[in-house]
């Protein structure tokens, strides 16, 4: 959950930037090398020549889905023995007026589940919610990404340092498992929000913890090389308020620890204005690839077209230029504020970045259930949300959807980027099957 790096959407329409490059094939950097860029190194013009883009590999060429798995329950034995994020007082029951989640989700697969104070379901059953500390939630949502086509899952790892460490290494512990299990890829992705000390802190962490899980056959490899992926550096706010020596130091202690980084980083970071510190071009230059965030930027499909005209398509122009690869956000839409469109907002998404010709999609979110961004199964008719609670179902603008339906957008999107089947701007994915 991102939402100290949410804009209004206005920005999306109001900035001006500079013109679109179309697809191209691959090329050797003119420049002889960039700031990071595949080759790892440190400034532009040092390095040996680079190939653009990476070859395919773990994330380049694939769908990847950010997995916080950071939900709780009294009563499952967690370490941190509260409703982590289901409410805003983790001490007590979720409850329509202790609520922190937007969506409501489909609880059908689910073996454990934890009674909440809301009104039962409108079809009389009770309103349950899950827990990511049981091996089961883990397992069954490791399965939907199998079964659906999601090559990879970031997993969100926050400042460790605290009492949220205990349960945060253990759903690690979790999700190696089940990754294992499916054949799904994973990688560490840190969000260094309000992360006070993350330049020593996020080092210690990577060597005697988190480093540990590159041995895993299903741990992401890009390059021959490890992924991580750094969220949050260059943020115009005070929950990121880093320095650029900070940032280009810790980048620069995981490629000396052999890893290939990714940078989560703002909508704005090629313009250093908006979302984006200034000044930060150094640091957004010597990650390997780059994912700018999109969440609360666009809500339309106008929206949309705007951004891939005027951001997303000089974004690629640059990063082909530095030898970076580009990621992208794809994300279904805020559920709880009518963005869907029963899949025509993500599906133009799908279409405008494989007609651009990115190197790899990051679906923004797996299990955001906070932002009601989520594509995991979800409730899909009003009979399947607790009676006076408020949430919409996904059948909110009156397509009937299948609680699924995002999962399976997602897989044919998948199959877009990877082409096996055309490039198509309508999406073939039924609603309901």
């Amino acid at each position: 959950m991102k939402n100290i790096a949410r804009l209004s959407l206005s920005i999306s329409t109001a900035v001006l930037l500079f013109a679109a490059c179309s697809k191209s094939t691959p090329v050797t950097n003119p420049n002889g090398g960039n700031n990071g860029g595949n080759n790892g190194g440190n400034n532009g013009g040092t390095n040996p020549p680079v190939t653009w883009p990476s070859p395919a590999g773990d994330v380049v060429g694939k769908i990847t889905v950010g997995y916080q798995g950071w939900f709780a329950c009294i009563g499952d034995n967690s370490p941190i023995n509260g409703w982590w994020h289901w409410t805003q007082d983790w001490s007590k029951i979720p409850s329509p007026t202790n609520k922190g989640m937007v969506s409501w989700p489909d609880m059908k697969e689910y073996t454990k589940k934890y009674p909440t104070a809301f009104a039962n379901l409108n079809s009389g059953e009770p309103a349950t919610l899950f827990s990511s500390y049981d091996d089961q939630t883990v397992d069954v949502q490791f399965s939907w990404m199998k079964n659906y086509g999601i090559d990879c899952a970031a997993l969100q790892r926050f400042n460790p340092t605290g009492g949220e460490g205990p349960i945060r290494d253990a759903v690690t512990v979790k999700v190696k498992a089940a990754a294992e299990k499916y054949g799904v890829k994973f990688y560490i992705m840190y969000d260094v929000s309000g992360w006070t000390n993350m330049q020593t802190e996020m080092k210690t962490d990577w060597k005697n913890k988190m480093k540990a899980y590159t041995a895993s056959s299903m741990y992401a490899k890009q390059n021959g090389k490890p992924v991580v992926c750094i969220w949050g550096f260059g943020f115009n706010d005070n929950n990121h308020n880093f320095s650029v020596a900070q940032c280009l130091d810790v980048i620069q202690f995981f490629k000396d620890q052999g890893c290939y980084v990714i940078g989560g980083v703002p909508t704005h970071w090629r313009d250093q204005n908006s979302d984006s510190r200034a000044a930060f071009i150094s640091v957004y230059k010597a990650f390997n690839m780059l994912s700018p965030w999109m969440v609360g930027r666009m809500g339309t499909i106008v929206d949309e077209d705007n951004f891939y005209a005027n951001v997303n398509t000089p974004d690629l122009a640059y990063c082909k230029q530095y030898g970076i690869d580009y990621q992208p956000c794809v994300l279904p839409g805020d559920l709880q504020s009518g963005h869907r469109k029963h899949g025509d907002f993500m599906w133009r998404q799908f279409y405008n970045m494989c007609k651009l010709g990115v190197q790899g999609i990051y679906i923004s979110m797996f299990d955001e259930y906070n932002e009601s961004n989520q594509i995991a199964k979800t409730a899909a008719t009003q009979a399947d949300i607790p009676a006076g609670s408020g949430f919409l179902a996904l059948d909110e603008d009156g397509t009937a959807c299948s609680s699924d339906y995002y999962l399976r957008l997602t897989n044919d999107g998948g199959k877009m980027l990877k082409k096996t089947i055309p490039l198509t701007s309508t999406r073939p994915t039924k609603p309901v099957e």
